[in-house]
C-alpha cells in the first residue's frame, strides 16, 4: 500500500477561543433544514439496508437532493388549524436492480417513519414526494470496481476539528435542552423548531434562541410572554448565569393576537414560514462555524460506502477527537482531507493536519500525529456501519 499523504504542521490561525470573538449556530430537530437533512438520511440507510438484503451489498445511490416547502396554517390561542400541509421531495440517483428493490417506496415509507418517531406533529402534517432516478453509468461502474477497499465517487473534501469551544458546547447543550423530554414536560408550548444562534464578546456568551410556540398550550398573550420568560429562566439556571439568552426576539411586546409573535399549529416554522433544504443546516460537528475549517458538503443522504463527501466529514472529526485526546500538548486540533475521484477512500490526495500546540510541535508530536491520522484512514471502511447503525452524528 503506498504511504498515506499527510502533512502535520502548526496552525495557521489563531484558535477560536483565544479570538475576541466567536459565534456558531445549531439548528434543531425540527427547523426545516434539519428535518430535510434527516429524511434524505433516513432514506438512504434505509435504501441500504434493503440492499444489503437483497443482494449482499449497498449498491451505489445519493439521496442528497431534498426540498421542503412550507405548508399552510392559521395558529390561533387555544388551536389552530394546518390549513396545508408541509411537502418534502426527496431527489437523487439510485441504482436498479430487478423489482426486488424500488427506491422511490423504500425512501417513502422511511421518510415517514422518520417523522413520526421524532417529530410531535399530528398526522397530515407531511406529503412526501420523490424524485429518484437511476445514476450515470461512469458513476456506478467506479461504485462496482471498488474492491476491498471503495472507490471515491467524487472530489471532494472534508473538515473537522477538536475540542469544542465553551461556546460551541453551550449551544449544543442549549439545542440538547430545548430537545428533551424533560423541557417539554415542564413547558408543552414548546415546539420540536428551533434555532440557537452563539456569540462571544470576550468573555461574554450570549445566545438568541427561536423557538416555535405550540398553539394549543398557550392561552393567550399575556400567558405566552409568560411562558417566554420561564423557558428563558429553565434554559438559564441550567446553562449557567453567566449566558444571557433571547428569546424568540421578533415578537412584538406590545402584540395584541397571535400575529406578532411566534405561535404555530405544529411547533413547526415549518407550516407556514420558512422552507428546507438539505445541506443548509448543522456540518457533522451539530454545528455551523464560521470560524473553521467547515465543508459545505451535505453529510445526509449521500452513500456511506465510498461518497467522500459524507465520509471525509465523519473521518476528520473522529481523527481530530483523537490526536487531540491522544497527542500530549495538541491544545487544539483541525483535520482536512481532500478525495481524488476514482482513486481508495483510504488514500486522499492529502490529509491536513494543523495542531496549536500548548508550547511548541515538537518532531514527536508531529509523528504521533501522522500515525493516528494513518491508522483512522485505514480502517475508514468501518465508518459505513457505524453510519448505517446511527452511531455517527452527521447534522
Amino acid at each position: 500500500m503506498a504511504a498515506r499523504n499527510i502533512v502535520v504542521a502548526p496552525a495557521a490561525c489563531i484558535p477560536v477561543e483565544a479570538r475576541a470573538t466567536e459565534l456558531c449556530e445549531h439548528k434543531g430537530v425540527g427547523h426545516p433544514d434539519t428535518i430535510t437533512d434527516a429524511v434524505c438520511e433516513a432514506a438512504s440507510r434505509a435504501l441500504s439496508q434493503a440492499y444489503l438484503a437483497a443482494y449482499g451489498r449497498v449498491l451505489h445511490h445519493n439521496l442528497d437532493k431534498g426540498l421542503l416547502v412550507a405548508g399552510r396554517s392559521a395558529p390561533r390561542f387555544g388551536g389552530g388549524a394546518l390549513l396545508a400541509p408541509v411537502r418534502i421531495t426527496i431527489a437523487g440517483r439510485a441504482a436498479r436492480v430487478g423489482a426486488q428493490v424500488e427506491p422511490a417506496r423504500v425512501a417513502t415509507e422511511a421518510a415517514r417513519r422518520h417523522l413520526a418517531a421524532t417529530l410531535r406533529v399530528p398526522p397530515g402534517t407531511f406529503e412526501i414526494a420523490t424524485e429518484i432516478r437511476e445514476g450515470a453509468a461512469n458513476l456506478q461502474e467506479i461504485f462496482a470496481r471498488g474492491g476491498e477497499v471503495p472507490l471515491a465517487n467524487d472530489t471532494s473534501f472534508g473538515a473537522g476539528f477538536a475540542p469544542f469551544s465553551l461556546l460551541e458546547r453551550t449551544v449544543l447543550e442549549a439545542g440538547r435542552l430545548l430537545a428533551s423530554a424533560e423541557l417539554h414536560a415542564v413547558f408543552p408550548c414548546a415546539g420540536d423548531d428551533f434555532k440557537v444562534m452563539g456569540l462571544r464578546v470576550g468573555h461574554d456568551l450570549r445566545l438568541t434562541v427561536a423557538l416555535a410556540f405550540v398553539d394549543r398550550h398557550v392561552g393567550g398573550v399575556r400567558e405566552y410572554f409568560a411562558l417566554k420568560q420561564g423557558i428563558c429562566e429553565y434554559l438559564g439556571a441550567r446553562l449557567g448565569g453567566d449566558v444571557s439568552i433571547r428569546l424568540n426576539t421578533l415578537d412584538d411586546p406590545a402584540a395584541r393576537d397571535e400575529r406578532a409573535i411566534y405561535l404555530t399549529v405544529c411547533g413547526l416554522s415549518a407550516e407556514m414560514g420558512d422552507d428546507g433544504q438539505v445541506g443548509r443546516g448543522n456540518r457533522a460537528s451539530g454545528l455551523i462555524t464560521p470560524g473553521r475549517p467547515m465543508s459545505l458538503e451535505a453529510t445526509a443522504g449521500k452513500n456511506p460506502v465510498s461518497h467522500v463527501g459524507k465520509l471525509y466529514n465523519v473521518a476528520s472529526m473522529r481523527i481530530a477527537e483523537a490526536i487531540h485526546r491522544e497527542v500530549p500538548g495538541a491544545a487544539a486540533v483541525t483535520v482536512e482531507l481532500l478525495s481524488a475521484i476514482g482513486a481508495p477512500i483510504d488514500q486522499p490526495q492529502i490529509a491536513t493536519v494543523e495542531i496549536a500546540p500548548a508550547e511548541a510541535l515538537t518532531e514527536a508530536m508531529r509523528t504521533q500525529a501522522r500515525a493516528i491520522a494513518d491508522a483512522h484512514l485505514a480502517q475508514i471502511g468501518e465508518l459505513t456501519e457505524a453510519i448505517l447503525a446511527g452511531r455517527e452524528r452527521l447534522f
